[in-house]
C-alpha cells in the first residue's frame, strides 16, 4: 500500500488524499440520485403503457447501473490520487471487470424477466425455463470472460481455437442428447403440441400430453400408463393432434340399411336420433347439427355416414356409444333393417347338376 504523505494542517485541504474520497462520495451520490430519478420516471411511464417489455428492461438495469456507478467512481478516485503505475493498472482492471460483470448481470436479469413472462402463460415454458436460463447465463458468462481477458491484454485466440475443438468433441459425444434438446426447443417455439393435448403417434399410440421436457415428452395413455418418448423421435414423426385447431371433434358412425328401405324415412329417423344425442349427451356439442350422407351401394346394404360433434376426444366415445344404442332401438321400432352380410353366387346351368350331387340335392330314393 502507498504511504500517506506528511502534510501540514493547511495543506490537507488541497491534498489529493482528501479530494479523492470526497470526489468518490460525491460521484456516487450524484449518480445514484440521477439513477433513482431516471428509473423512477421510466417506471412511471411504463405503468401507463400496455407494453410489458419496458418493465423488464427497467428491472434489469437497476443493479448493473449501481455496479457501473461505483466502479466509475473508483476510477475517478484513482485518477486523483498520485499512485504508482501498478496501482493505476489494478484500478483499470477492476473497472473493466466491473463493466463486464454489469453487462453479464443485465443480460441474465433481462433473460429471467422475459422467461418469467413467457412461463406465466405457457406450461411448456415453465418446464424448460430453468434450462434456457442456465444456457443463456453460461453463454453470457463465457462471452464476458473473453471480453474481460481481451480488455486486459490477454490474447483470446488460443482460447477460441480450443473452444472450437472442444465444442466439436462435445457435440459428437452428445449427439443424441443435443438432438433431443433442440427438438424440445423446436416444439416449445412452434407449439405443435402442448400439455393437455390429446395426440396420436405414427405407431398408433395415443394419449394426453402431460409434460414436454428438454429431453423427452410424457404422454398419459388411456389405460393410465405413461409413454415417454424422446423429443427427436416425436418431432420427426407425423402427429395427429385432436385439440387443434379446436377441441371439438367430429364423430362419424357408418351404417348400412337394406336395399328395399325407404331412404327418405331412413334419413329422417336417423337425423332425429342424432339430434337427440346431440342435445342430451354430456360429451356432445348441444348446438351442433348432425350431418347424414349416403355413400353408395355396398355388397349387402346401402351405406351411409352420420357425423355428430363431441366436445373433445374424451367425449367422442360417449357420443358414439349412445348414438349406436339409440339408433338400433329406433330402427327396430320403425321397421328399418340393418342387414347381415349377404353374398349371392351365380353358377352356369351346366354346373348346377354337379353341385346338387355334391351337396346331396340330386339324391333319389
Amino acid at each position: 500500500m502507498p504511504s500517506l504523505p506528511s502534510l501540514t494542517d493547511g495543506a490537507w485541504t488541497a491534498s489529493p488524499w482528501l479530494m479523492a474520497p470526497a470526489a468518490l462520495i460525491l460521484w456516487v451520490a450524484v449518480f445514484l440520485a440521477v439513477k433513482t430519478i431516471v428509473l423512477g420516471a421510466m417506471r412511471g411511464v411504463a405503468r401507463r403503457t400496455a407494453w410489458a417489455w419496458d418493465d423488464i428492461l427497467i428491472d434489469a438495469l437497476s443493479v448493473p447501473l449501481l455496479i457501473a456507478i461505483v466502479s466509475s467512481g473508483l476510477v475517478v478516485f484513482n485518477r486523483i490520487l498520485p499512485l504508482q503505475p501498478e496501482w493505476d493498472r489494478a484500478f483499470d482492471i477492476l473497472f473493466d471487470f466491473s463493466i463486464v460483470l454489469a453487462l453479464v448481470m443485465f443480460v441474465d436479469r433481462a433473460t429471467r424477466g422475459v422467461l418469467d413472462r413467457f412461463a406465466a402463460g405457457s406450461a411448456v415454458m415453465q418446464g424448460a425455463r430453468g434450462l434456457i436460463q442456465a444456457g443463456v447465463r453460461g453463454v453470457a458468462i463465457g462471452i464476458g470472460i473473453l471480453i474481460f481477458l481481451d480488455s486486459i491484454g490477454i490474447s483470446i485466440t488460443p482460447i477460441l481455437a480450443s473452444l472450437g475443438v472442444g465444442s466439436l468433441a462435445v457435440a459428437l459425444a452428445l449427439q443424441d442428447t443435443l438432438a433431443n434438446l433442440f427438438a424440445g426447443l423446436y416444439m416449445i417455439a412452434d407449439k405443435p403440441i402442448e400439455p393437455g393435448h390429446m395426440i396420436r403417434l405414427p405407431g398408433g399410440e395415443e394419449g394426453h400430453v402431460t409434460k414436454i421436457g428438454w429431453r423427452s415428452t410424457w404422454i398419459r395413455q388411456p389405460p393410465n400408463s405413461m409413454l415417454v418418448i424422446p423429443n427427436a423421435k416425436l418431432a420427426g414423426g407425423i402427429i395427429i393432434n385432436y385439440d387443434l385447431p379446436q377441441r371439438e371433434i367430429a364423430v362419424t358412425v357408418p351404417i348400412g340399411v337394406r336395399y328395399d328401405s325407404d331412404l327418405g324415412s331412413v334419413e329422417s329417423v336417423t337425423l332425429d336420433v342424432a339430434r337427440g344425442v346431440q342435445r342430451t349427451v354430456a360429451g356432445a356439442v348441444a348446438e351442433a347439427e348432425p350431418v347424414l350422407r349416403f355413400l353408395g351401394f355396398g355388397d349387402s346394404s346401402i351405406q351411409l355416414n352420420v357425423t355428430l360433434r363431441a366436445r373433445d376426444f374424451t367425449g367422442m366415445a360417449e357420443v358414439r356409444h349412445e348414438f349406436v344404442k339409440r339408433v338400433q332401438s329406433r330402427f327396430r321400432q320403425e321397421g328399418i333393417i340393418i342387414p347381415y352380410p349377404v353374398r349371392t353366387l351365380d353358377f352356369p346351368p351346366a354346373h348346377l347338376e354337379g353341385l346338387k350331387d355334391i351337396l346331396g340335392g340330386g339324391r333319389r330314393d
